[in-house]
């Protein structure tokens, strides 16, 4: 072989070593850019969170466990936790006040403060109603007028004081039920424990509170759906752009159940311990912060479509969706200008 020959073989095959070291390096890029998510389910509900900008493992496992932490304060039905205590009077009690930890007095602060936003419509006094209901087991259970009539006196959110970590109850028998605005506290305090860590573009569901954290990584936003009422939650009526926003939802297709010929959901009236009847189907909220989000779409489905709405508009940086009985959707002020949204075709 002439030494011309032996020169244009070593370029050929140096040129095809780097071409192949560099489709390595190309699909070791493109896989370091692979998402690393977990699935599991926790807080009755099924949990994702996704990290777009991290492959630490054990940093998803930690705030993964987060919820576990969470709903060991938070949870109505869990005998060990902390709320389940208060409600049942076991916790340490100095002069007529309970002591607890101070994100569950935190947590029922921002309640009381959606009963005073709501004037009463979104109630986390609604304990001693909404343990008459059962909307989880094969027996669906419709509480009878006189328990209901027994356990209405008991709810008034402005018969409960917090000083501290001080909660103080003005009846005996008083519950609290933090279900309506719990999943959008932990959902906050998971992106803040993200943000600590370093990690800036990360999506939270926790069964349909999605937090965004910052955006993807080539700076594009995320694709977050509305749910599609009685479907899949995998099939959404809309789609909608996202960055660094919280996006929740509350309808009546969440828990649900019919008997004797007659629709029940788990959306309550505090004042009549039934479930509300306004014509709404769901109530999607845009916010910076997810327990904002999950208090005012409890707030505003509770409150119609009119009251809601102006509620609504009368709030800054907040924006919602609101769906009919009919399926019609209906928008707050501004929103189809701040938010890019795609209809989703049937």
């Amino acid at each position: 072989m002439t030494q011309r020959k032996k020169f244009i073989g070593i370029c050929c095959f140096l040129g095809v070593t780097v071409l192949l070291v560099f489709a390595a390096l190309y699909q070791k890029k493109e896989k370091k850019q692979e998402p690393l998510s977990a699935t599991a389910f926790k807080l009755n509900t099924v949990v994702t969170l996704t990290l777009y900008d991290s492959k630490d493992e054990k940093l998803l496992q930690a705030a993964m466990d987060l919820c576990d932490d969470y709903e060991q304060l938070f949870s109505r039905t869990l005998e060990t936790s902390e709320l389940y205590q208060l409600n049942h009077g076991t916790l340490p009690l100095q002069e007529h006040a309970y002591t607890v930890s101070s994100e569950t007095a935190e947590l029922i602060s921002k309640g009381l403060e959606y009963g005073e936003l709501s004037k009463g419509a979104f109630d986390i006094t609604i304990g001693p109603v909404s343990s008459l209901w059962d909307f989880t087991s094969e027996q669906k259970k419709v509480p009878t007028q006189e328990e209901l009539d027994a356990a209405l006196p008991l709810v008034n959110y402005q018969d409960v004081q917090v000083a501290k970590e001080q909660v103080t109850f003005a009846k005996e028998g008083m519950m609290l039920d933090l279900g309506a605005i719990a999943k959008g506290y932990i959902a906050d305090r998971i992106k803040d424990f993200l943000l600590e860590h370093g990690v800036k573009s990360a999506t939270i569901n926790l069964g349909g509170n999605v937090l965004c954290v910052g955006n993807k990584p080539d700076g594009s936003p995320f694709r977050i759906g509305i749910q599609k009422p009685f479907a899949d939650r995998s099939e959404t009526i809309a789609v909608m752009d996202i960055t660094d926003k919280s996006v929740v939802s509350s309808g009546i297709y969440e828990r649900y159940f019919e008997q004797d010929g007659t629709f029940y959901h788990h959306i309550l009236n505090p004042a009549t311990g039934m479930p509300y009847d306004n014509h709404l189907v769901s109530v999607t909220i845009i916010s910076d912060k997810s327990v904002d989000g999950d208090g005012l779409s409890t707030s505003c489905f509770a409150l119609g479509l009119e009251k809601g709405m102006d509620l609504v508009n009368s709030l800054p940086d907040v924006q919602a969706v609101f769906i009919t009985d009919d399926y019609e959707m209906h928008y707050s002020d501004g929103f189809e200008e701040e938010i890019k949204m795609q209809a989703v075709e049937e």
